[in-house]
């Protein structure tokens, strides 16, 4: 069998090592560098936390499991991590959040200010409401490296990557049937099935089509710091900001107060106004207890993948037989599971009852 992968994001990487590990010959095609889209500006915190419906929530406990499996063999590096992470919210929030994730067998504690420091002595407990929530099973994972790593053992299993291959879309047969990709760059390659795995430009690519995938992705701003001695081990998710840590000793912060202020020039550049970045940066350094204030490496800012439902969107796509489509927000946390499953379905040609909730035939009407 011969596959390609349109995506070099986290999603796209990870279906076409998973491809390549079934023996499949696989093409993966990113229109620019990999991982220069929304898995290089992620929080990407590994979690199940929260309301989420059954199957949800149970894709993503198996999404934190393979981050589990793999964090077992990679007990050195920097850029994996499971430390645990913290929720804050007011009162209600957080006893309705504590409920239900006990109700589910969740690693869930609730806490009170004088006891956040036996969890991370860098908190301020001063920052903390009359409850907050420690989530002990979770973690978070840098996805440059992440990439990386899975890219490492693609190319050892003969797996190609055509990285700035320029706009890259799938071609059918006078059946309907998909025959092929034809990219930019690189012109027409012919192949049994197609996956796109394009993040943000996914339902935009569909269209084009002619299959109606409703979008609900949003720009949004992920700040960098320089080095910071005093962070938190933890990832924390607050009402004004949330943050894990980073390699190179610095943190991620971001949050979605924000989005509407994100504006994009007609090239494409996404800026922040220095305000918002300010207050950003201020809301973190009030969790945290230290004299010395967090300063700014720089921020990254772009168009998050989010359907509009906001769940996954996995699996072969009707109008269009051997083509495939992995639309996902929470890439993170799904990337590895997401990977796995979808390229089970791609060469046995089975459904997986794990993703029957996600097809991309829901959204008809």
């Amino acid at each position: 069998m011969n596959i390609s992968v349109i995506g070099g994001g986290v999603i796209g990487v990870s279906c076409a090592l998973y491809l390549a590990r079934a023996g499949v010959k696989v093409r993966l095609f990113t229109g620019k560098e990999l991982g220069s889209g929304a898995s290089g500006r992620s929080l990407s915190w590994l979690n199940a936390s929260g309301p989420w419906p059954a199957d949800y929530y149970n894709l993503r406990m198996a999404g934190i499991d393979r981050f589990r499996s793999l964090y077992c063999k990679n007990t050195h590096v920097d850029w994996l991590k499971f430390n645990g992470g913290v929720f804050l919210s007011d009162q209600d929030e957080v006893r309705k959040w504590y409920s239900i994730e006990k109700e589910r067998g969740y690693d869930s504690h609730l806490f009170q200010p004088e006891d956040v420091n036996s969890i991370d002595a860098k908190i301020n407990p001063a920052a903390i409401g009359p409850y907050g929530i420690y989530n002990a099973g979770e973690g978070w994972v840098s996805l440059p490296e992440l990439i990386e790593c899975l890219v490492s053992e693609f190319l050892t299993l003969n797996g190609t990557v055509i990285e700035n291959a320029g706009k890259t879309v799938p071609i059918f047969d006078a059946e309907g049937a998909t025959k092929g990709v034809v990219s930019q760059k690189q012109g027409e390659y012919l192949c049994d099935k197609v996956l796109l795995a394009c993040g943000a430009s996914t339902s935009k690519l569909v269209a084009e089509l002619g299959v109606d995938l409703p979008d609900g992705s949003v720009l949004s701003m992920v700040a960098i710091t320089e080095p910071f001695d005093n962070r938190p081990s933890v990832v924390l998710n607050t009402p004004k900001v949330a943050m894990r840590p980073n390699p190179g000793n610095s943190l991620v912060i971001d949050h979605s107060w924000y989005v509407n202020e994100i504006k994009e020039d007609e090239n494409g550049v996404c800026s922040v106004p220095e305000h918002i970045v300010e207050q950003l940066l201020s809301e973190a350094d009030r969790l945290l207890k230290s004299d010395v204030p967090i300063t700014l490496a720089g921020y990254k800012a772009g168009w998050k993948p989010v359907p509009a439902d906001g769940f996954p969107v996995l699996g072969e796509l009707q109008e269009m037989p051997g083509c495939y489509v992995a639309f996902t927000h929470s890439g993170a946390t799904l990337s590895l599971i997401v990977g796995e499953l979808v390229s089970w379905e791609m060469t046995t040609g089975k459904s997986h009852p794990m993703l029957a909730s996600f097809r991309p035939g829901r959204f008809k009407s």
